[in-house]
């Protein structure tokens, strides 16, 4: 039976032929082939790959967001091109594969319509960069510092330094708040003084108090004004323009140094209060006269009872 399997032919060739020892040495070389190939291809993938995105770190005017996808573009490139050479040492036609491959790509594309679209939102997140790598955003109710973005989704740090990561079409189909989008930011505070304080010294305070740090801009030129009568503080308004790095050490450190400025000028910062007033009047409650029970009424009702009986 072993003799007969050795002499069945397909395609003129006997399994016996195919068993000689120059057919193994040459299987052997070109599996050898295959492995130096996919070796070299992954080595050649990785080191293009960090290049790629090295230059873009290296390079200040350079988006590194971009750089990261494009480098990861090409690794993926590079290992294809290497199995394809791979299953060309083996005598398969890489036409074939490609076709076979093509065909298979669209039943897979169907079952992963949730993976394509995210990496569909990650290509018009790299390309139209509504937000790069270090910006501070607020996306899909999640606020944090972006540190990655790739083909499938984003890894940001929130500022309690825990690790978010959202798909990139819950990116893209929503709203992207990119408080690092420019490099100015205004600020914005509101201060109360007192119903008896000194307007207009009040306003000097807190604009002499705001200008004095150097964080703060003049152009453009600050806004302080009276925005409220509140039920016991005269409210002002201020917006003043700063650089978007230093917006929320800025915007904090302002409220405690105009706090200490107006006590230091003597103008009362109000606390909620509220003020009860107590009437007296002369009038006395109407008091109901006290239902007594007479002989009368007692004897009616023993009648009542002896009849009913």
């Amino acid at each position: 039976m072993i003799e007969d399997l050795l002499n069945f032919r397909i395609a003129g060739t006997s399994l016996g032929d195919l068993l000689t020892l120059e057919f193994l040495i040459g299987l052997l070389g070109d599996v050898l082939t295959a492995i130096v190939i996919l070796v070299v291809g992954f080595f050649l993938a990785g080191w293009a790959s960090r290049r790629v995105r090295n230059i873009g770190g290296r390079n200040a005017h350079l988006d590194v967001t971009l750089f990261s996808f494009l480098g990861n573009i090409l690794r993926y490139a590079i290992i294809a091109f290497a199995i394809l050479f791979v299953l060309n040492t083996f005598g398969i036609r890489t036409t074939s594969v490609v076709a076979v491959i093509g065909a298979a790509g669209l039943a897979i594309g169907l079952a992963l319509q949730g993976t394509l679209s995210n990496v569909a939102a990650g290509v018009m997140i790299v390309f139209f960069r509504p937000i790069k790598t270090g910006d501070f955003v607020e996306v899909n109710g999640q606020m944090g510092t972006v540190k990655e973005i790739t083909l499938n989704f984003i890894e940001m740090a929130s500022i309690g330094n825990v690790q978010i990561i959202i798909p990139n079409s819950q990116v893209w189909g929503n709203t992207i708040v990119n408080y690092s989008g420019y490099d100015s930011r205004r600020a914005e505070w509101t201060f109360g003084v007192g119903y008896g304080a000194h307007l207009a010294d009040a306003e000097r305070i807190i604009r002499d108090t705001i200008m004095s740090d150097p964080r703060s801009w003049s152009e453009p030129e600050p806004f302080i004004q009276v925005n409220n009568l509140g039920d016991s503080s005269v409210d002002f308004l201020v917006r003043v323009w700063c650089s978007a790095a230093d917006f929320f050490a800025y915007q904090a450190d302002m409220k405690r140094k105009v706090k200490e400025a107006l006590d230091a000028g003597g103008v009362p910062i109000p606390f909620p209060s509220r003020t009860l007033y107590i009437e007296e009047t002369d009038s006395r409650p109407t008091i109901a006269p006290d239902r007594r029970i007479t002989s009368e009424t007692t004897d009616r009702s023993e009648d009542d009872e002896g009849l009913t009986g």
